[in-house]
């Protein structure tokens, strides 16, 4: 196999003007063995095997970045869902458990920690309880912590007795943290899959091996600047250029996730394909959208084109790793979003569009800035609705909120970083309360018969 210096060009002018990366090398860590009756016990099982798997994770990133010339953004680890975790201390807060992964975390020097998390599709432990009790005082009290919740499946159906918790527990988590910026670390999902790299949302599946690398690429900028520099007419063409883009993107966070695996000397577990945008402008999946020919994103026609990126973007990965799996596709986090962002302080991009665009793309409502006065019943109806989508079209979609307090529509919100900034955005009049609270679940759906 020869590589051409066209090809070597290519890549270079990539990262240096089109914002690609690995957006993240992430270990995913198993802990039943660190299983313990007493709380501080397990602990400090939890401490040291974090802190012994992961101790050359940043060092590797480094020295692989340097090597290949790519930015490697983050390095993250998710460990398993704690409320499995934690059950057999029998302790009625599992928030010590969130600090101790807070600080092993930084031990290691890694940007974010995953897994504070419970698996409640079909029905919740006393055990999830605790831990969905302890979200609020856990994102608190840590810095690097995510947590998610799954609430739903297609073969479970929707547990609504969890999305009603699930919207308690986000509204409490807005009330304590400042800008209700605790919440950017809540995802509420339905089909959550084992393998993801991508925060909030990262856990260890208990179908995983004890250790396993899993790796995050990113490159709406390369995708964008492709399209902008072919001479397509046709969606056609249009479909074809993204496949190809993919298709490299996808070979340098393969080659990553190889060399990654190799020096550590843990498994590599999958490539997550997904695009995912930064604040950054020109790294924005919202103007490749416009790039195929929409005057702005959210407008009638994004849906289509999101499902035309979405596909694309599959078929030219696939081929180009035997390792995909995570979410892959397109993210549309708002406020992580430079494209994104405008089209929602234009009125354009709106929640029931966004939502209408989760039904072809990965995840969901993703980095949702909304009114601090959204009461709990409707956040819960929102997450309602996205679980529905999810469930009814076996995909995974999800729900990260942020109520923020004191704010209203027109005002904005600024995370920093990765976050970014997001409009506070308007949800919707009336009243879902008494459907909520109804509780008990909404059944599986019949999986033949689908027209």
């Amino acid at each position: 196999m020869s590589i051409q210096s066209g090809e070597i060009l290519e890549t270079v002018k990539m990262v240096a003007d089109q914002h690609f990366d690995v957006r993240t090398i992430t270990i995913g860590i198993d802990l039943h063995d660190c299983i313990s009756s007493d709380i501080n016990v397990l602990n400090q099982n939890i401490y040291n095997k974090i802190t012994t798997v992961g101790k050359d994770l940043v060092a590797t990133a480094k020295y692989l970045s340097a090597k290949y010339g790519v930015p490697i953004v983050n390095q993250r680890i998710s460990v398993t869902p704690i409320a499995q975790i934690a059950a057999a201390t029998h302790a009625d807060s599992y928030v010590s458990v969130a600090q101790t992964l807070d600080k092993a975390a930084k031990a290691i020097g890694v940007s974010f920690i995953g897994g504070f998390s419970a698996l409640v599709q079909k029905g919740m432990s006393p055990s999830d309880e605790v831990l969905i009790r302890s979200i609020p005082e856990a994102m608190k009290t840590t810095d690097i912590v995510c947590s998610s919740i799954n609430i739903g499946s297609t073969r479970a159906g929707i547990n609504m007795d969890a999305v009603r918790l699930a919207g308690e527990t986000i509204k409490c988590t807005a009330e304590i943290t400042p800008e209700g910026f605790g919440c950017a670390k809540i995802v509420v999902f339905c089909n959550a899959v084992e393998d993801n790299p991508f925060m909030a949302g990262a856990f260890h599946g208990s179908g995983e091996a004890d250790a396993v690398i899993n790796v995050g690429v990113s490159g709406p900028g390369v995708v964008k600047a492709a399209l902008e520099n072919s001479d397509t007419v046709s969606l056609t063409e249009v479909a074809e250029v993204v496949k190809k883009t993919a298709f490299k993107i996808t070979r340098v966070g393969e080659l990553i996730g190889r060399e990654a695996s190799k020096m550590l000397g843990i498994p590599f577990g999958i490539l997550d394909l997904s695009l995912a945008p930064t604040p950054a402008v020109g790294d924005s999946v919202a103007r490749i959208l416009e790039e195929m020919g929409l005057s702005v994103c959210g407008t009638h026609g994004t849906t289509a084109a999101l499902a035309l990126l979405n596909d694309a973007v599959k078929k030219g990965g696939m081929m180009a790793s035997s390792a995909v799996g995570g979410l892959s596709g397109a993210f549309i986090p708002v406020s992580e979003d430079e494209g994104m962002i405008a089209a929602a302080e234009a009125g354009v991009l709106t929640l029931d569009k966004l939502e209408a665009m989760t039904a072809v793309c990965s995840v969901g409502l993703d980095m949702i800035a909304v009114p601090g006065d959204t009461p709990a019943h409707t956040i819960s109806g929102i997450i309602a609705d996205e679980a529905a989508i999810g469930m009814i079209n076996s995909k995974t979609t999800a729900v990260r909120i942020i109520p923020v307090t004191g704010k209203t529509v027109g005002d904005s919100v600024e995370f920093g970083g990765l976050l970014g900034y997001a409009p506070v955005m308007p949800v919707k009049e009336g009243s879902c309360e008494v459907f909520v609270n109804r509780g008990g679940r909404i059944p599986a759906p019949v999986q033949s018969m689908k027209n």
